[in-house]
């Protein structure tokens, strides 16, 4: 089914749906309706950057809260005529009745696509350290181009948890003098010691046991199994970041790990250059395809998703209106 726009019922068949609303699936969605595709984006409501006030390295959004921007793309996906559906997607699978594909939906609610756009994002693993969880997205970070500038020139202190620590610490002494690696559960090899020392990176060994915070519920500082204390105001930890793509295991989509040397630091749906994944009809973008891609990475993403599944039902539409063509003349001419 093809036409312009998409009105207030979820029950209806549609050309694309979205599954995920962030900035990947907002962004693939508009190109879709824009295009006089029927679309409907389905989102959960738990966007991987709900902990942070603000996004950056968005030219022309730069420091714009995160919800402000999913409002601004959802107004915009409406103007165009896109259905918004606020729900959790329990499966998607093949409809072996009419082809296309069914979504069901956690309400009980089903709906029908001739294709599916997948842009769930991707889930922070955080390390198991009391503390972390609490200050995350706030003075736990992880990511210096998502929060770097704003933590210039203050006390940081990197927690190692795996090898790609030390390339973390590194990144973060561009933006402070002040930075101390705490080894904690990690060892740290004669050349990575000699590098960071080489760039004035202190080197704290021992077990980190928790973080605490003052009374403005701010961090304040790092304990130690042996019981130090080392005040810092910001602490810089690595994730492991999993696709959420659970619920595809109907599809025959399975995710494959991301690795960082011989370090797994996530997962993710495989895709090609333009989203598209193993699966016909099937296509994927943002951070559930590429775990290191920030916002505007991920909104060009669902941008080149969207076009391509435009262009893929002008073909399956192109070629039935030939075939029907042919019937027609071969109808006609009695053959």
């Amino acid at each position: 089914m093809s036409g312009s726009g998409a009105g207030a019922a979820t029950e209806r068949d549609h050309d694309v749906i979205v599954i995920g609303g962030g900035p990947a699936g907002l962004s693939g969605a508009v190109a879709l309706a824009r295009s006089r595709r029927s679309v409907a984006v389905i989102d959960s409501g738990e966007p991987r950057n709900a902990p942070a006030a603000h996004m950056h390295n968005y030219l022309g959004r730069e420091g714009l809260p995160p919800a402000e921007l999913i409002k601004l793309g959802r107004t915009e996906l409406a103007g165009y005529g896109g259905t918004l559906i606020d729900g959790s997607v329990t499966a998607a699978a093949r409809d072996a009745e009419r082809g296309g594909f069914v979504v069901d939906l956690a309400d009980g609610r089903r709906l029908r696509s001739r294709r599916l756009l997948i842009t769930t994002g991707l889930v922070d693993t955080l390390p198991p350290v009391p503390g972390v969880s609490d200050l995350w997205g706030r003075s736990v970070l992880h990511c210096p181009y998502c929060h770097g500038w704003e933590v210039r020139d203050t006390a940081i202190g990197v927690l190692a948890t795996s090898p790609m620590a030390a390339h973390q610490a590194l990144m973060f002494r561009q933006l402070s003098h002040d930075v101390i690696m705490f080894s904690h559960t990690t060892e740290l090899g004669d050349d990575q010691r000699e590098r960071l020392e080489a760039r004035g990176i202190k080197i704290v060994d021992g077990e980190v046991v928790g973080l605490e915070r003052d009374e403005a519920d701010r961090l304040s500082g790092v304990v130690l199994a042996s019981g130090r204390f080392v005040g810092r105001s910001t602490v810089v930890v690595g994730t492991i970041m999993e696709a959420r793509a659970d619920f595809l295991t109907p599809l025959g989509l399975s995710v494959e790990p991301v690795l960082a040397g011989e370090y797994r630091i996530g997962s993710r749906i495989v895709t090609d250059g333009n989203g598209a994944t193993s699966v016909p009809g099937v296509w994927a973008a943002g951070n559930v395809a590429d775990p290191r891609a920030q916002v505007i990475v991920s909104a060009g993403a669902g941008l080149t998703a969207g076009a391509m599944i435009n262009a893929d039902l002008i073909e399956e539409e192109t070629a039935a209106a030939v075939e029907h063509a042919r019937s027609r003349t071969r109808q006609l001419s009695g053959a």
